[in-house]
């Protein structure tokens, strides 16, 4: 069993680890990504080649394959150390539908606290278990679209290797607009940077 924390530590430091991993390879998998999908785009609009990584489809192609690799690993890890230390239990159960509900009236009116960092609130629950399994779904998606043969079964899932593309693209959407969420919460709760820099 993993230890919790040390006293007054609000995130231990294997947390902080696989935050800070997420982060990296979250930026090179969707910026890379936007580079290969402007390569054979499922819509009729390209990403600027400015926010983009790779310079041209074989260098995206590296980054992200790079990425992706270190994005399920550290994912596995995330996940595995939670529920080792029992963190899992601890911050994100009980969720309860009208906790949920409640929780998100009261952030709509500006009038949900965060002055526990050690106690998350439902719909901050409901969005890390959300970027969880957006984040599987990305991993699954990405490797029918890079090894479509070599995954009959999740291409056929998916609803074939088309249907696979867009689904990865929804999928990295949904998670772009997590993380914009996410930085304009931090922006207006500043001390939770610190403290999944520090601990604390």
């Amino acid at each position: 069993m993993v230890t919790m924390t040390s006293a007054g530590t609000v995130h231990p430091l294997w947390l902080r680890l696989t935050h800070w991993a997420n982060v990296l390879a979250v930026v090179v998998l969707v910026t890379s990504g936007w580079r290969i999908y402007d390569a054979s785009p499922i819509f009729a609009f390209r990403f600027p080649a400015g926010i983009t990584l790779g310079g041209w489809l074989g260098g995206a192609l590296l980054w992200h394959f790079a990425a992706m690799w270190l994005l399920a690993a550290n994912g596995l890890l995330y996940v595995a150390l939670n529920l080792a230390s029992g963190r899992f239990a601890r911050r994100f159960l009980p969720l309860r539908a009208r906790d949920v509900l409640h929780d998100f009236v009261a952030a709509l009116k500006g009038k949900l606290a965060h002055d526990d960092p050690w106690h998350y609130n439902a719909v901050q629950k409901l969005a890390y278990l959300f970027v969880v399994l957006d984040s599987a779904l990305l991993v699954l998606s990405g490797l029918v679209v890079w090894k479509s043969v070599q995954f009959p079964v999740l291409r056929e899932l998916m609803g074939g290797f088309d249907n696979a593309r867009v689904v990865h693209f929804v999928a990295m959407a949904a998670l772009v607009a997590f993380v914009v969420v996410h930085l304009a919460m931090v922006a207006l709760v500043p001390k939770t940077l610190l403290m999944i820099t520090r601990g604390r």
